[in-house]
């Protein structure tokens, strides 16, 4: 009976291992998901190619990147301290160019597919309260690495930020770029710079 007793147990403490929820052990980062939903949507924009055109990949892009970027948090560290001090008009207006500026980029520079595939690290590097999630842009003849730096709003994970290459923040170089405009020419004269380049994009 002992001996029956210890292979019972034993038995029972490998079916338990067997089938323990393997979710818990590999699953992944809750800030994933809205990385994968924006990247799901730039690929069938890209898919879309010159049957969409560059405006029919905006208006595919304009709800997924409304949705899992958080624009009000990124136009405001773009513009830095100038924002503190911007009339809610100046405020608006630079948060409505920016918002325009980032889709029409992303329509604008993923206009065709060739074979291109997006990967996303499930787990992602934690720092403080953000998430940084790793992907890479697999295409033929390169890979591109891009960081998304996640923040929690409310019940939901969002991109306010990318690591360009892994290391050089896309916000970082707006600010810089933006600073001088903003000192010569004010919030009018940045809402003009800004959505000058959303027009390029949509363009070219």
């Amino acid at each position: 009976m002992h001996n029956l007793m210890i292979k019972l147990s034993l038995a029972l403490a490998l079916a338990l291992t067997l089938f323990a929820p393997a979710a818990q052990a590999d699953a992944a980062d809750p800030a994933t998901p809205a990385v994968q939903t924006f990247y799901a949507a730039l690929l069938d924009g890209m898919k879309g190619g010159k049957t969409l055109g560059n405006q029919g990949r905006y208006d595919k892009l304009k709800p997924v990147i409304e949705q899992t970027f958080d624009l009000g948090t990124m136009i405001k560290y773009a513009v830095g301290p100038t924002w503190t001090t911007a009339s809610a008009d100046d405020q608006k207006a630079l948060s409505d160019a920016f918002a325009r500026m980032t889709i029409a980029q992303y329509a604008g520079n993923f206009s065709n597919f060739d074979g291109e595939k997006f990967v996303v690290e499930p787990k992602a590097d934690i720092r403080g309260t953000d998430h940084y999630v790793k992907t890479s842009l697999v295409a033929k003849d390169q890979t591109v690495q891009f960081i998304y730096r996640m923040r929690q709003f409310g019940n939901d994970w969002k991109i306010i930020d990318i690591l360009l290459e892994g290391s050089i923040s896309q916000l970082s170089v707006y600010r810089s770029d933006f600073a001088a405009t903003l000192k010569t020419g004010g919030a009018a004269a940045l809402v003009k710079k800004i959505n000058t380049l959303a027009d390029k994009a949509l363009k070219g």
